[in-house]
């Protein structure tokens, strides 16, 4: 599990799952998140631009992220 701190209000699924290194490019994460392989607080999320914000917890196979 990691602990990420957004500076502005919100972080969009697909960067997120870059900037915390789940994915090596933004055409792997679009392919994982089209294929419902990542949830958003625990339901599957297929919204690549979907806002996040501090409190939400993001989950992509045994990884778990939470945006701070």
């Amino acid at each position: 599990m990691q602990n990420i701190k957004i500076t502005g209000e919100f972080i969009k699924l697909d960067a997120l799952l870059k900037f915390a290194n789940l994915v090596s490019s933004g055409g792997e994460a679009k392919i994982l998140i089209a294929d419902g392989q990542v949830l958003v607080n625990n339901e599957v999320c297929t919204q690549r631009g979907k806002k996040l914000h501090s409190g939400d917890c993001i989950s992509l196979a045994d990884e778990i992220v939470i945006i701070e």
